[in-house]
């Protein structure tokens, strides 16, 4: 990847890059898989620096299904198990007597469940069991780790959602059906 440097001094502070307005050419793959645990390897090795983690998940981009590494000049393929983010952590609050939850990816970004960022049950997986997620950014997704599931399965209430008794979560004001 070009000037890795200075994208990794900027990625803490700036959050994603705006991969979205960037369209450099294809310049092939890279063996760097993300793992369904959330572990990024390359070359089958482990990335232990957790700024270059970091800094891969500022500049990561689905296309067609596909995920790349895009930076102004370059694109570059990569492999996702499962989902390119992992969920971690979760907070709830209350604002202005909403309830508020907040949850925390393993590259330390942090996305609430709103009507942006939708909570819901999809089916993957080798035998397309029902995951709960999240929309992370610009159709990407985030697998809630089994703690997070838990936590939030806690604070699971029943509602009625078009006619029918639902258990689920409310965010934003927004109930989330977790059935």
């Amino acid at each position: 990847m070009t000037d890795l440097a200075t994208l990794a001094s900027n990625a803490a502070s700036q959050g994603p890059a705006p991969v979205h307005l960037w369209d450099p050419p294809y310049c092939g793959d890279l063996d760097i898989v993300i793992k369904r645990d959330g572990s990024w390897l390359h070359e089958g090795r482990l990335i232990r620096r957790r700024e270059l983690v970091k800094l891969f998940s500022s500049i990561l981009k689905k296309e067609n299904g596909r995920y790349y590494l895009v930076t102004p000049v370059e694109k570059v393929g990569i492999t996702v198990e499962c989902c390119p983010f992992l969920i971690i952590g979760m907070d709830v609050s209350q604002i202005k007597g909403i309830q508020v939850i907040r949850f925390h990816t393993s590259s330390d970004e942090q996305i609430i469940v709103n009507s942006a960022h939708h909570l819901s049950m999809e089916a993957f997986g080798e035998n397309d069991s029902l995951h709960p997620v999240i929309h992370v950014r610009d159709g990407m997704i985030g697998l809630l780790s089994r703690a997070v599931f838990y936590r939030l399965a806690e604070i699971a209430v029943e509602h009625e959602l078009q006619e029918a008794i639902r258990l689920g979560v409310f965010s934003s004001g927004i109930f989330f059906p977790l059935d």
